[in-house]
């Protein structure tokens, strides 16, 4: 039987502007929501689909076979080539569940987390530090103070942290955190790293070795160009031998060629992080669109694609500045990912004047979240702030 999985080829640099399936005439600024479809892997499920149709369209070898050659594709384009690190889950939710259930954590120790973290990054060390009674240390950084000095400042003053659970930029305007610094500080307390990193995989590279995270988690879309339901979780030496994941089903096992689950003891795990990963993930239809958009991203590569975001962003600065409009602004901004700072008594009426024109983006507490597609041209920013400045309000 051929190989069911579609695997159209990747499309070139050149194409880019036109491989997203996006309505005419909109300058797609929400790529920190949710990445646009690819149109040549849009096509690819719509194939997988009709083929589902006949029962005999998969045997179980060809689906693991793409199972771990996506599990492969990730690793070797985003953690260093470590493929026995990486788990399938769910969700960045259900990665970071994880982390707080085998870290170790007692009373009186710290979690250390973001003023106005992600949910995803926080729910889960709020349960946990209500469970064992310790406490929440929350970074809330000086005014002019940058958050990467913040943290290193919570870390110096806060006694007995235990963990730091931070992102690579923060999801509202993109604010960087220098995780190099951080790590050090964060290893000199012997603390553990979690790091959440939906916002930046797949823009920014992650150094394994420099930052020495326990767990690392990131959703498979946004950044990565695949679609919701299939994320990733990386885990440390340590916790792919001792971890405990948070539930337990056949997938993870290894139940031997003639797949027994003895009723006196169950089969070992999977080698390495495997053992994380979640039961029903890994369906055909997440795999074929999930590999897809990782191998979109490595034919474009990750440093081109950064650069190119950059641009985009650098012309919105640039624009603003022209027009004496710094302020709004967001210094130390991400390339991918920026905060447009307009005064908060024009936020609803900018936003509706971005609305009504096709300029989709986020608004935020204090912003409205720029967070450009590779269909966004750097000359576009002049209009964007032409609209952005001619609100009515």
């Amino acid at each position: 039987m051929p190989d069911p999985f579609p695997s159209p080829p990747p499309l070139q640099w050149a194409q880019r502007s036109a491989a997203f399936a996006l309505p005419p005439g909109v300058i797609y600024l929400d790529g920190a929501a949710k990445s646009p479809r690819l149109r040549h892997t849009l096509d690819a499920a719509h194939t997988l689909l009709e083929a589902e149709v006949n029962p005999r369209w998969l045997p179980y070898a060809s689906f693991l076979r793409h199972l771990e050659a996506t599990r492969a594709l990730a690793a070797d384009l985003l953690f260093e080539a470590d493929v026995d690190g990486l788990a399938l889950v769910p969700s960045a939710a259900h990665g970071v569940a994880t982390a707080a259930r085998n870290l170790p954590l007692q009373r009186g120790e710290r979690v250390l987390v973001l003023d106005g973290q992600f949910p995803s990054n926080l729910l889960a060390w709020q349960q946990r530090c209500s469970e064992v009674g310790a406490q929440l240390a929350v970074v809330k950084p000086h005014e002019g103070e940058s958050i990467t000095v913040a943290v290193l400042r919570t870390l110096a003053d806060t006694p007995r942290v235990a963990i730091a659970a931070l992102p690579h930029c923060h999801w509202h305007d993109g604010q960087l955190l220098d995780l190099d610094a951080i790590a050090v500080a964060v290893q000199d307390r012997r603390a553990a790293l979690v790091l959440d990193l939906s916002q930046s995989l797949g823009v920014l590279p992650v150094q394994l070795t420099r930052w020495r995270p326990d767990f690392i988690v990131s959703v498979g879309y946004k950044w990565l160009l695949g679609t919701s339901g299939l994320a990733w979780l990386w885990a440390s030496p340590r916790w792919r031998c001792e971890g405990v994941p948070l539930e337990q089903h056949w997938g993870a096992r290894d139940p031997g060629p003639d797949w027994v689950y003895p009723m006196e003891a169950a089969p070992p795990y999977l080698p390495g992080a495997r053992r994380f990963d979640a039961g029903g993930v890994a369906d055909p239809l997440r795999l074929a669109m999930t590999c897809g958009g990782l191998a979109q991203l490595g034919a474009w590569g990750l440093a081109r694609v950064a650069a190119a975001l950059g641009e985009v962003t650098a012309a919105l600065d640039a624009a603003l500045e022209a027009r004496g409009l710094s302020a709004w602004k967001t210094e130390g901004h991400a390339p991918h990912l920026t905060g447009l700072r307009v005064p908060a008594d024009r936020l609803d009426a900018v936003a509706a004047a971005f609305a009504e024109r096709g300029i989709m983006c986020s608004r935020k507490p204090a912003c409205l979240r720029v967070a450009p597609c590779l269909a966004v041209e750097a000359g576009q920013m002049e209009e964007v702030v032409e609209v952005a400045v001619n609100a009515r309000f």
